[in-house]
């Protein structure tokens, strides 16, 4: 004959039923806010400047007069910020103007690089 013998873990009560305590209260983390990106425009020798003014009123939806300015930092420096997103907007941003790019034939390069605050 096999006698049951009641569970001897601590925190058992009478009849075998195991409670737990409470759990501990943790530090609660405050929610990271979403990271920001930049989206770069990069200039090269064949993307005529029309086109980035053109692909900046499209696809970022800048006024002409932001556009000219941009363009005219992409060309004069280089590059230039075309807007700043979330990843997922900023993503989306830069894969629509490299298909406007390429659609019209162009070589237009467009990064991404994470603002650190």
């Amino acid at each position: 004959m096999v006698k049951e013998v009641p569970d001897q873990t601590p925190n058992n009560d009478e009849e075998g039923v195991i409670t737990k305590e409470p759990p501990k209260s943790k530090k609660r983390k405050k929610p990271q806010k979403p990271g920001k990106f930049a989206v770069i425009l990069h200039n090269d020798d064949y993307t005529p400047m029309e086109f980035v003014v053109y692909a900046l009123q499209e696809v970022f939806n800048h006024p002409f007069d932001r556009a000219e300015r941009i363009m005219l930092s992409v060309h004069k420096e280089g590059m230039g910020v075309a807007g700043i997103y979330r990843l997922e907007i900023a993503e989306t941003k830069a894969y629509e103007t490299a298909e406007l790019a390429k659609e019209n034939q162009y070589p237009l390069k467009i990064t991404i690089e994470e603002i650190v605050e």
